[in-house]
């Protein structure tokens, strides 16, 4: 249900999170701009990614989404209700929303309680957030959300210990899904499984969606598994958005530099195409001290004076949003 007519889930405006960070002895505390002034938008139906090196953002616009941390600027309007730093959520709100956005984690194998049976495991969030069910309720809605995800009923009385990583995943997807949420946040969620495992877990996420309507918040550095998954793209820096549009324009013309370097890092499946990578040179800037002006210029062939001295705002270019003075 990929339609962009269908109810807005997610909009986010100028979204920032910062954190103070002591500055040590006899020195000013520091502000680290994790998130800053991220606007988009998601849709149910749709799928919505996240790319960028290990340190962009990414994780921390997840924890916000997710309503594990308050927006410090910004505004987010998360299934009609809007979260920001002088507005935040009531207890009430809380419990409303908590069964609308629901998180799938990396790590299957850190994720799951090995002391909990699988059952037990899946119950809980019926436990939490609906204690008027029975045992026996919960019970049957458990296995039931076992076979709607690929395992079998008798599963319900294992540990995590008897299952491969692609199983368990598929039991934290069934957690997941226990609240019947409107929007899915997937935080790598195949990067710790094999490539043939992979394409199991993305192509349930695949039919789950469709079935449910179901919008996905995919967080991932693996831009074969974004081409695969995406209708929509986020190509986060040090904390900004430096490009954004449909997956396809964005993949087909990539406008910034330092997407068309993530792009050409990527394995293409075909011999007989030449591909040019792009090295960058230097490490990712520490975003306790970030560089002035563009982020990206210190790692930039293309950079100018301009580029040093003042950041470029997210811009539409052609089919989609651009940040750079000098697009390619």
């Amino acid at each position: 249900m990929n339609d962009e007519n269908s109810p807005l889930l997610i909009k986010a405006s100028n979204l920032s999170r910062h954190y103070q960070v002591s500055g040590g002895l006899f020195k000013k505390d520091v502000s680290v701009k994790a998130l800053n002034n991220a606007s988009f938008e998601l849709r149910a139906g749709r799928t919505l990614a996240v790319v960028g090196e290990s340190g962009c953002g990414k994780s921390t616009l997840a924890r916000v989404v997710t309503m594990i941390e308050t927006p410090t600027e910004g505004a987010l309007n998360l299934d009609g209700h809007v979260i920001s730093g002088d507005n935040p959520l009531s207890d009430e709100q809380r419990a409303q929303l908590r069964a609308s956005v629901q998180i799938v984690f990396q790590d299957p194998f850190g994720s799951l309680n090995p002391r909990q049976s699988i059952g037990r495991i899946i119950e809980e969030p019926l436990l939490i957030n609906e204690p008027t069910l029975s045992a026996s309720e919960r019970e049957s809605r458990a296995r039931q959300m076992l076979s709607f995800t690929g395992l079998r009923s008798e599963h319900y009385e294992r540990y995590p210990h008897m299952f491969s990583g692609g199983q368990r995943q598929r039991i934290a997807v069934a957690r997941a899904l226990m609240l019947n949420p409107r929007i899915l946040v997937l935080d790598e969620p195949v990067s710790a499984l094999d490539l043939s495992i992979q394409s199991q877990i993305l192509n349930l996420l695949i039919e789950l969606q469709e079935r449910l309507g179901l919008a996905y918040l995919f967080i991932s550095h693996d831009l074969s598994v974004v081409k695969h998954m995406a209708d929509d793209v986020l190509v986060m820096y040090l904390g900004r958005i430096v490009e954004s549009g449909p997956a396809e324009q964005v993949f087909a013309n990539p406008r910034h530099p330092y997407t068309q370097a993530l792009l050409s890092a990527t394995p293409v499946a075909d011999p007989s195409r030449v591909q040019h990578r792009i090295r960058l040179e230097g490490e990712l800037p520490s975003p306790l001290n970030p560089p002035k002006g563009c982020a990206f210029n210190p790692r930039c062939w293309r950079a100018e004076d301009r580029c040093r001295s003042e950041a470029p705002e997210l811009a539409m270019l052609n089919t989609h949003k651009v940040a750079c003075y000098f697009p390619l």
